[in-house]
């Protein structure tokens, strides 16, 4: 989970209009106090106004927080909590295991939104993503049919079951857990209510596009930038939101894949085929109270695409914007929910 090419759909970065990475950390002539540092694969900033903190005890403090998530979500680090339950799949099928709670609250958030998207977000499709060379062992070579589809005969959370009144957890065949499109969300979420517990209670954390807001800054809003989906590395703003007290993730396929024989494969694998997706939908950004539920709603209608996506969003109430490609350009598209948060895309 902690390395680039594993964020599963996060690729398409948020960049924020209200902290810049070329800002020095501490306290800026306009009263926002800012730091940030890096983390699972990318970096994290994060802006706040007031509270009785020193900007040097609330690093250390989120320092800290953030390396004991590592310590239980990564897949790359071997001493991790979710990598040990992943060595341990085959001897540990069948048994009830216990989990931390940390661990079980990701887990219950990804159960949740696979059941609701029909299956296309999915936590067992690591062996896939694997396989296609977007694991820890990066390569470019697309597999044989054979492959692909005896892979996909093992994944799929049916075979998980979770028992969260006493955080333990059961397989009924080997399976390998990957969070990498919720987990970071998760921990956005987590680190916003550590602020809170700090008594900082106007602020803005993201982690590597996600981001979660809360409060007011001086002069307004806190407002961030949907990149527009170029190829080029870069940022280019495609629309500036203020989503007020709610969080926002964003995921696309547009950076990270590769090409073969002319064809192009993306990273995002579609959990219900065992394939990378390959359809017209460059992005698509979700507006929800916590990022967790954003982050793995976002993997979800990315894979869905364009037409199934829209139509999840519409059926779960979900504010959801696309940017779809339509010949050698770009169209946007947007849900109810989000036309009634936002106004209508002509308006914005």
């Amino acid at each position: 989970m902690v390395h680039s090419r594993t964020l599963l759909l996060v690729v398409l970065s948020l960049f924020l209009l209200a902290c810049s990475q070329q800002d020095a950390p501490g306290k800026a002539a306009s009263g926002v106090t800012k730091i940030a540092g890096q983390t699972m694969g990318s970096m994290y900033h994060i802006s706040w106004v007031g509270g009785d903190k020193q900007p040097s005890e609330v690093y250390e403090t989120v320092e800290q927080r953030l390396a004991h998530l590592i310590s239980v979500f990564s897949t790359y680090e071997t001493t991790s909590e979710l990598s040990q339950l992943n060595a341990r799949a085959a001897s540990i099928t069948g048994q009830w295991v216990p989990v931390s709670g940390d661990l079980m609250s990701v887990l219950r958030d990804a159960e949740k939104v696979h059941r609701y998207s029909i299956g296309r977000m999915d936590i067992t499709v690591g062996p896939l993503v694997n396989l296609w060379g977007f694991g820890p062992e990066a390569h470019d070579t697309v597999p044989p049919e054979d492959q692909v589809q005896a892979l996909l005969a093992g994944v799929g959370m049916r075979h998980l079951t979770l028992r969260p009144e006493t955080n333990e957890i059961r397989m009924d065949q080997p399976l390998y857990l990957d969070l990498s499109a919720v987990a970071k969300g998760w921990a956005v979420d987590d680190i916003g209510l550590l602020l809170e517990a700090m008594g900082i209670e106007n602020y803005l954390v993201e982690i590597g596009g996600e981001v979660r807001i809360r409060g007011r800054k001086p002069g307004g809003d806190w407002r961030i930038a949907i990149e527009r989906p170029v190829m080029e590395v870069g940022q280019s703003v495609q629309k500036i939101i203020a989503p007020g007290d709610m969080a926002v993730a964003t995921s696309g396929d547009y950076r990270n894949y590769f090409e073969k024989d002319g064809r192009r494969y993306s990273h995002t694998i579609d959990p219900t085929n065992g394939y990378p997706i390959n359809h017209r939908l460059a992005s698509v950004t979700l507006v929800m109270p916590t990022c967790s539920m954003a982050d793995a709603w976002a993997t979800a209608i990315n894979v869905a695409g364009p037409d199934a996506g829209i139509a999840l969003a519409e059926a779960n109430d979900l504010a959801a914007y696309m940017i779809i490609r339509d010949g050698e350009g770009y169209r946007e598209e947007a849900s109810s929910a989000f036309i009634k948060l936002f106004g209508p895309l002509a308006e914005q």
